[in-house]
C-alpha cells in the first residue's frame, strides 16, 4: 500500500474530529495523553502555588519546576517506576500482588546485613570491589525467589493471588524486622551506594554532563531508527501505514523531549560542598566565579529506563510476552492453546520479585541505609502506577510505558505535597483518591471500545 493511498484511507471517515484523525494517524493512545496533560498540570499548578509561597527560580516562579527538584523527581521515581513494570504483567494475567512492598524491604535488610556484617565476617573488608556485585545478584536472586514461591503457591496451590500476596505482605514485613530486629543497618558500600543517586565522596551517583548528551543523542538516533525499522516491517507484512506527516510528528516529538529533559537535567550542578572537595582532591585551583559541574542523568534513572526497554522488549516481542497477554485475555482459551498458564503464573510472580529486589538496591542505595521500614506502602503506588498508565484490572491490557508515567504521576503528587508542607494525611486522601478515579476512567475506557 502506498503512503499516499494510505493517507487517503485515514482521512475517511470525514464525520470524525480532528483530534480523532489525528490520534488515528499517529496511533497515540488517548489514554497516554490524558496522563501527559495531567502530569502538566500538576506540575505546573504545584510551581505556581510554591511560587506563591516560597518564590524560586522555577519556570512559573515556584520551587517545584527547578532542575534540582526535576532531577530529585525522576530519582524518586526509578523504584516505583521499576516495580510497576511488572506490576502490568500481573494485573494483565488478571492477578494482584500486595507483597511488593515487604519483599522490598526484606531483600533490602538482607543485602544491608550482608554488605555490613556479614561479607566482612566470611573475610571480605568494607570497600572491597566484589561487595556491591555479590548484593545486587543477591537481591535479584532473592527477590526473584520469593516471587516464584508466591506464583507456585497461586498456580498449583490454587490459593488467590491477593490471598497468597496479602500473606506475603505481612509475612515478609516481619520477616525484614526478625533480620534486623527493628535496627537501621548503614553505611552501605560506597560502589554501591552510586546505584541510588547518591555521592560517595566526591563521585556522584550520575553520569555528567557530556555522558548525558551523548546518551540523548544516542536515544534520538533509536527513536527515529526504531520507527523507520517499523514502517518497513509494516510494509514488508502489508500492515496498513502510518502517513508521513505523523511518522515525522512522531520522532521529532520523542527527539524535542530528549533533548529538552536532557538540557534541564544538565542545570543541576554538584553542592558546593562537593566541588570543593573534588577540587581539593584532583589539585584544582576554584577560580573566582567556581565552577559549575552538572549531575547529568542519575543512575538510578538509567536503571527505571533499562528496565522500562527490557520490559516492553520482553512483552511486546517475545513468546513469554504473548502468552502473558493471551492469558490475560481468555485464560480458557489460552490453556486451550497449549499454553502452560500455571508455569507462566510461577515465571511472572519470579520477574516481579526480581524487580523488587533491583527496587530495593536502588531504595537502600539512595537512603545509604537499611531499614525494615523501607517499601511501606510501595505495593499501592505500584498498583496506582499501574492503573493509572492504562492496565486493566480486568486483565489483557496494559502497557509498560503507560506504567512508567502513571508512577511519574504519583511520585509528582507526592513530591508536589511534600514540597509544599501537606499533612501525611491529605497526601494519602489524594493518592486513594486518584487510584479510585483511575479505575472510573479504565472501565468508562472499556465500555467505549467494546
Amino acid at each position: 500500500m502506498s503512503d499516499s493511498a494510505e493517507t487517503k484511507r485515514l482521512a475517511e471517515g470525514k464525520g470524525d474530529g480532528a483530534i480523532t484523525r489525528f490520534l488515528r494517524a499517529t496511533e497515540i493512545d488517548s489514554r497516554i495523553l490524558g496522563m501527559i496533560a495531567a502530569l502538566v498540570v500538576i506540575w505546573v499548578g504545584f510551581d505556581i502555588y510554591s511560587g506563591i509561597l516560597r518564590p524560586s527560580d522555577g519556570l512559573f516562579g515556584g520551587t517545584f519546576l527547578t532542575p534540582r527538584n526535576l532531577w530529585t523527581l525522576l530519582v524518586q521515581t526509578s523504584s516505583i517506576a521499576v516495580m510497576a513494570t511488572g506490576m502490568v504483567l500481573i494485573i494483565v494475567m488478571r492477578h494482584i500482588d500486595l507483597s511488593v512492598g515487604s519483599i522490598l524491604a526484606f531483600v533490602a535488610v538482607v543485602i544491608g546485613s550482608l554488605q555490613v556484617f556479614w561479607l566482612p565476617a566470611l573475610g571480605l573488608p568494607i570497600g572491597h570491589p566484589m561487595i556491591w556485585p555479590i548484593a545486587v545478584l543477591v537481591a535479584l536472586l532473592l527477590g526473584g525467589t520469593i516471587g516464584a514461591f508466591h506464583g507456585l503457591l497461586i498456580a498449583y496451590a490454587g490459593i488467590p493471588a491477593f490471598i497468597v500476596t496479602l500473606g506475603g505482605l505481612i509475612f515478609w514485613r516481619g520477616a525484614s524486622w526478625a533480620v534486623i530486629r527493628g535496627e537501621t543497618v548503614a553505611p552501605m558500600d560506597a560502589t554501591f551506594k552510586l546505584i541510588g543517586g547518591g555521592i560517595s565522596g566526591t563521585t556522584p551517583g550520575s553520569i555528567g554532563f557530556t555522558a548525558s548528551w551523548v546518551l540523548a543523542v544516542i536515544a534520538c538516533a533509536g527513536v527515529v531508527m526504531g520507527i523507520v525499522y517499523g514502517r518497513s516491517q509494516r510494509r514488508r507484512f502489508n500492515f496498513p501505514l502510518r502517513p508521513m506527516w505523523a511518522e515525522a510528528f512522531l520522532a521529532i516529538t520523542g527527539c524535542v523531549v530528549l533533548l529538552g529533559a536532557t538540557a534541564v537535567i544538565n542545570r543541576y550542578y554538584w553542592p558546593k560542598g562537593v566541588v570543593n572537595r573534588w577540587a581539593k582532591q584532583e589539585n584544582i585551583t576554584i577560580p573566582d566565579g567556581g565552577f559549575d559541574i552538572s549531575f547529568g542523568y542519575a543512575i538510578p534513572v538509567l536503571i527505571a529506563l533499562g528496565v522500562a526497554i527490557v520490559m516492553t522488549f520482553l512483552s511486546t516481542r517475545t513468546k513469554f510476552g504473548r502468552y502473558i497477554y493471551a492469558a490475560g485475555g481468555n485464560p480458557e482459551a489460552a490453556e486451550l492453546a497449549g499454553i502452560n498458564t500455571k508455569l507462566l503464573t510461577v515465571a511472572t510472580f519470579a520477574v516481579m520479585g526480581m524487580l523488587a529486589g533491583m527496587s530495593a538496591c536502588i531504595s537502600t542505595g539512595r537512603l545509604n541505609a537499611a531499614s525494615n521500614a523501607l517499601g511501606l506502602f510501595d505495593e499501592l503506588y505500584v498498583i496506582a502506577a499501574a492503573v493509572i498508565g492504562g492496565t486493566s484490572l480486568s486483565g489483557g491490557l496494559g502497557t509498560i510505558y503507560g506504567a512508567v508515567l502513571g508512577a511519574l504521576v504519583m511520585q509528582s503528587l507526592q513530591s508536589g505535597m511534600t514540597l509544599l508542607n501537606f499533612e501525611s494525611a491529605y497526601k494519602d486522601m489524594v493518592v486513594g483518591g486518584v487510584l479510585v478515579f483511575a479505575v472510573w476512567v479504565d472501565q468508562v475506557y472499556r465500555r467505549r471500545i467494546k
